[in-house]
């Protein structure tokens, strides 16, 4: 009993010993006993293998399928268009209004991917209306540009703004619809105003312009006047800030919506008219 005692208060570490010839001895004396002892350390020895294990064999979530993607986008390209709407393309935007819209684009923007012209530029094809600017948050017509100011005491209301883009002619056209104050009793002036453009392609998403001329044309009760070209400022007098030619990338378009970014960091977002 004394010596069947002394192998009962036997550390778990004896029965692991490197001797061969005792763990024979014990086993063929006392099966049982080793059975008992051996057993639980070789299940704890499993559990801590299994954790690794477990996570070393977990796959990545796969890559979203096409439809759901094109779905994705869609859903996207709504929620920015409502954050945007009701802003008066710009000129009623508050800061939290410019940081809401700047982070919807921003999400469509990545679930879309990048822009490649370069096999895509004829998706540039046809004539845009802008919807939102957030240059126009400045209160001026020019944005963060030179520009004139708009509001409710001055005599320049901002109608529609479009840009006719044509991509064989390389023609580039910013066209805004304006309505120019009038002493009493004259009604408002109705003119649009276009800013002819050239473009060229600057890597794969990047547009320079380079301005040639502004041509006014009324509308309304003068619109049998003929259109009257606006002498082009000489570039000695042109102030630095003012070159005539500018730059944005274009971060997202498809069928019918285009966004940009400016080379001011202006966000302007389009839709195809």
């Amino acid at each position: 009993m004394a010596s069947l005692s002394f192998l009962l208060q036997t550390p778990t570490s004896l029965l692991s010993s490197s001797s061969t010839k005792f763990s024979l001895n014990l086993q063929n004396k006392f099966p049982f006993l080793v059975k008992v002892n051996r057993h639980p350390q070789r299940k704890r020895s499993l559990v801590l293998k299994s954790a690794p294990d477990e996570v070393s064999v977990l796959d990545p979530p796969p890559p979203p399928s096409e439809d759901s993607k094109i779905e994705l986008i869609s859903s996207l390209k709504i929620k920015l268009l409502s954050v945007v709407s009701g802003l008066n393309r710009g000129l009623a935007a508050s800061e939290d209004d410019l940081q809401k819209a700047d982070a919807a684009a921003k999400e469509l923007e990545a679930v879309a991917g990048p822009v490649n012209l370069s096999t895509d530029i004829d998706k540039l094809q046809g004539r845009w209306k802008l919807i939102y600017s957030s240059a126009f948050s400045s209160r001026t017509l020019g944005g963060s540009r030179p520009g004139p100011p708009t509001g409710r005491l001055l005599p320049i209301t901002l109608g529609q703004v479009f840009q006719r883009i044509d991509v064989l002619s390389k023609d580039f056209d910013n066209i805004v619809e304006l309505e120019l104050g009038a002493p009493w009793p004259l009604p408002p002036l109705e003119v649009t105003a276009t800013l002819a453009h050239k473009f060229e392609l600057l890597g794969s998403a990047k547009i320079k312009i380079i301005f040639e001329k502004t041509t006014l044309k009324t509308k309304g009760n003068l619109s049998q006047l003929p259109p009257l070209e606006v002498p082009r400022i000489p570039d000695a007098l042109r102030p630095p800030s003012n070159t005539g030619s500018g730059e944005f990338e274009v971060t997202f378009v498809d069928a019918d919506t285009r966004i940009t970014r400016g080379d001011r960091g202006e966000l302007r977002v389009f839709v195809i008219s």
